[in-house]
């Protein structure tokens, strides 16, 4: 399975980097094959047209490149900070860019927060924007609390529970992806 980790910060000192390097390694621990999704790594412009309405190669080279990653994807699981109780606009700006590569395929969310919440405000905004999108997220979140404590900067857990509940949310997450990636190949649309 392939799957695209889509993280959506772009601040100083940002501290949710390391809740996507965790992700990242458990499902490589799993045989997955990952990318990582990085706003600070892939500039994109703020969205004035989707990638689609570009004419053929007229795309900026970066959106290319996510589109290929994203039409590439078993999967997605996006790793969300939260601002004012929304996603992040960076991250918003990401997904808001594309469409078709979203479809039918299930997304995980992480979320994180500095404080004891772990961004679930955010996840409710992020579960009715991935649906739209038609990638409709699992049951089971994997809500982080005082992320700037939980990993070090290669993202392994300090705190040792995340490594026993994330073990519930990638289960879940690879049901998702096999009954949806063989319904896809039996049933395409």
């Amino acid at each position: 399975m392939n799957i695209a980790i889509i993280y959506g910060s772009v601040r100083n000192n940002r501290q949710g980097i390391k809740a996507a390097r965790f992700i990242e390694k458990k499902l490589k621990k799993k045989e997955y094959k990952t990318t990582l999704i990085d706003p600070l790594e892939i500039e994109i412009p703020l969205l004035h047209k989707v990638y689609k309405e570009y004419e053929a190669d007229n795309a900026p080279e970066n959106l290319k490149k996510i589109h290929q990653i994203l039409k590439e994807a078993d999967g997605f699981v996006i790793v969300s900070a939260e601002y004012n109780h929304t996603p992040p606009p960076a991250l918003i700006n990401i997904i808001d860019h594309f469409l078709p590569e979203f479809l039918y395929k299930p997304s995980g969310i992480v979320t994180y927060s500095a404080g004891p919440f772990g961004g679930v405000r955010s996840l409710h905004t992020l579960r009715s924007l991935m649906a739209e999108v038609g990638a409709p997220s699992i049951p089971t979140a994997f809500p982080i609390s005082k992320v700037q404590d939980a990993f070090d900067e290669e993202g392994n857990a300090i705190e040792k529970a995340y490594n026993e509940r994330v073990e519930k949310f990638l289960k879940e997450f690879d049901w998702y992806l096999n009954a949806l990636k063989n319904h896809r190949q039996t049933n395409p649309m």
